[in-house]
């Protein structure tokens, strides 16, 4: 039997929900926004394919508790695989993205936009309380959040098929530009020797071998990355025994350009796995994120040293950047 995901994307006002529905059409699914609440287990009944439907507070009849009523209904169905996305952003995001349009706030269409943030961010505080995943778009490049979206939610799901248990995701970052908010773990890699200081590797990145060799000709190197390995090995098995869908592990250095790349590249290609399943699949599926490359589009080894859509829910991010934030409620 096929199990049919549904996928319903909520959130505030200028924080990605038509890039998150778009993003969605484009991997096969129906996309349908803001139905009147009643209407959804109708639409979801005539849906032959998997479906995104957008609700927030523009939909007729929008009510929190009716929502997460609505999405417990569907999750008696075992034909169904239905799941609630809450996208989100800093109020000064939100102010700014609103500006640059010159668009009114939906429940603010005569007052301030601050204050319809303020209105809808307590509105709709208990789906995102709720939420099997809440997506940060702050600082969230187009590209990314897209990518987040096509590996969350690729609709291959069938009743006999063995899903990955947990995706892992990977995370490089800078510590002065600020922790990865949602990470379940951080591992500091800044007493390992520092490429930065050599004239020749400073341009370079963690991609390079020259890099890595450098770097993993630490004396203590070793026994850090063993280490990691074998903390990641106990704790992993008991994230999915605790029910959770996904896990970030973020490494730290100073630059966020060569230890801690280095760092995730090598837990990428050997982090300890569970037992594969019955059909031969891994237990959880592993993604890698170089949150300053990306940045600086730095994201292939060197030679040498040489965000969001514009759409009106979405505009570009131009400000001083904050960490992006995937996370699962």
């Amino acid at each position: 039997m096929t199990v049919l995901r549904i996928v319903l994307v909520s959130g505030l006002s200028g924080a990605g929900k038509a890039s998150i529905l778009r993003a969605l059409e484009d991997l096969g699914y129906e996309a349908v926004d803001n139905p009147p609440l009643t209407m959804v287990p109708d639409v979801v009944i005539r849906s032959e394919r998997p479906l995104a439907i957008g609700l927030d507070a523009r939909s007729r009849g929008f009510n929190p508790e009716l929502v997460l009523s609505t999405l417990a209904t569907l999750c008696q169905n075992p034909a169904l695989r239905p799941e609630l996305v809450y996208a989100w952003a800093d109020e000064t995001v939100l102010l700014r993205r609103f500006t640059e349009t010159r668009r009114r706030h939906p429940l603010a269409p005569q007052g301030r936009v601050v204050d319809g943030i303020a209105e809808e961010s307590a509105l709709t505080q208990l789906l995102r309380e709720n939420a099997d995943l809440v997506i940060d778009t702050s600082d969230l490049p187009l590209a990314e959040l897209r990518r987040v979206i096509e590996t969350r939610f690729r609709p291959d799901l069938s009743a006999g098929a063995q899903q990955p248990s947990l995706a892992v995701s990977l995370v490089s970052f800078a510590f002065p530009a600020g922790l990865p908010r949602e990470a379940d773990m951080v591992f500091d890699a800044r007493f390992l020797r520092n490429p930065h200081y050599d004239p020749i590797l400073r341009f370079k990145t963690g991609l390079d071998e020259a890099v890595a060799a450098y770097i993993e000709a630490d004396p203590d190197f070793e026994k850090f990355i063993n280490g990691v390995r074998a903390l990641l090995a106990l704790v992993l098995p008991r994230f999915v025994q605790e029910g959770k869908k996904y896990a970030t592990i973020a490494i730290g250095c100073t630059g966020g350009r060569h230890r801690s790349v280095r760092v995730v590249e090598l837990l990428a290609s050997s982090l300890p796995m569970q037992p594969a399943g019955e059909r031969g699949q891994r237990e959880w599926q592993i993604t890698v994120t170089h949150r300053e490359l990306e940045r600086d589009g730095s994201t292939q080894p060197a030679q040498f040293a040489d965000l969001i859509d514009d759409d009106a829910d979405h505009p570009e991010n131009t400000a001083t950047p904050t960490p992006p934030l995937i996370r699962e409620a």
